[in-house]
């Protein structure tokens, strides 16, 4: 691999994003059509294809001296095509210490020691001056998907930002992204069901739906509903930065009345 690498290709929506914040504009010479961040790259670099659906002709013609990957985003198969003609960092996130760990690794790789110790510094700096109080809402159920339904697990990226946002996964104990019904999340006790922007684009009708789904279903007193921005919740670069201060006031939020409220 070129040292530090020149012609960088980023298979991965959030360390997009962390490559942009080192300062390798030069550098990146590809990225995902799902790397809208920032917005500048996302209309000027040549996007090679969606995280599981990637154009492998095409990132082999742009010469890349490095692919960043991610274990659960991409497609093993295609990463290990990738590994054939060009070197690839491949990140596995399960936790806000991995995701430090991997902004050091790249900070590493990318010759932007000094940058990446920074940002480090500063996420760190927001997550320790976040403690949130014993409040009344703290179980949560986190649903990613609809038709079927499913959650994240408690090996996820996901379940440890809810955890750093005070609340406790009510699926813990189930692996990855089970599917779930609403039996299943009646039967959790959860305080809240937290309704993820992505990858399903949950909308307010979605919250109107659970609602009469539950009074069908339960005589048990409907959970507060709430959609959240995913990104805030599963994109592991620097976008942590924003983190605590949207965990803040998303907690503040769910003491309103208004069970709606977005």
């Amino acid at each position: 691999m070129t040292s530090p690498p020149r012609r960088i290709i980023s298979l991965v929506p959030s360390q997009t994003e962390l490559l942009f914040d080192l300062g390798l504009d030069e550098e990146v010479i590809g990225i995902t059509k799902f790397c809208i961040h920032p917005n500048k790259w996302f209309r000027t670099k040549t996007r090679v294809g969606g995280t599981k659906q990637l154009n492998l002709p095409l990132i082999q013609s742009l010469n890349p001296h490095l692919v960043i990957a991610n274990k659960e985003e991409n497609v093993k198969e295609q990463v290990e095509a990738i590994e054939q003609f060009c070197p690839v960092y491949c990140s596995d996130i399960s936790s806000l210490h991995d995701s430090l760990l991997m902004i050091k690794q790249i900070g590493q790789i990318t010759n932007t020691v000094h940058k990446a110790n920074l940002l480090i510094s500063s996420i760190k700096n927001e997550f320790s001056s976040f403690r949130p109080t014993a409040q009344r809402i703290s179980k949560a159920a986190y649903l990613i998907w609809k038709d079927p339904y499913m959650t994240a697990g408690g090996d996820t990226f996901i379940s440890d930002m809810l955890n750093q946002a005070g609340f406790e996964n009510v699926f813990v104990d189930t692996k990855r992204y089970p599917e779930i019904s609403v039996e299943a999340l009646i039967a959790t006790g959860a305080d809240v069901i937290l309704f993820s922007s992505e990858p399903f684009p949950f909308k307010e009708k979605h919250l109107i739906e659970m609602k009469t789904l539950w009074a069908e279903r339960s005589y048990q007193p409907l959970p507060k509903l709430k959609l959240v921005d995913g990104e805030m919740f599963s994109w592991y670069g620097s976008r942590l930065l924003h983190s605590v201060n949207y965990f803040k006031k998303l907690r503040e939020s769910l003491f309103l009345n208004d069970e709606f409220t977005v």
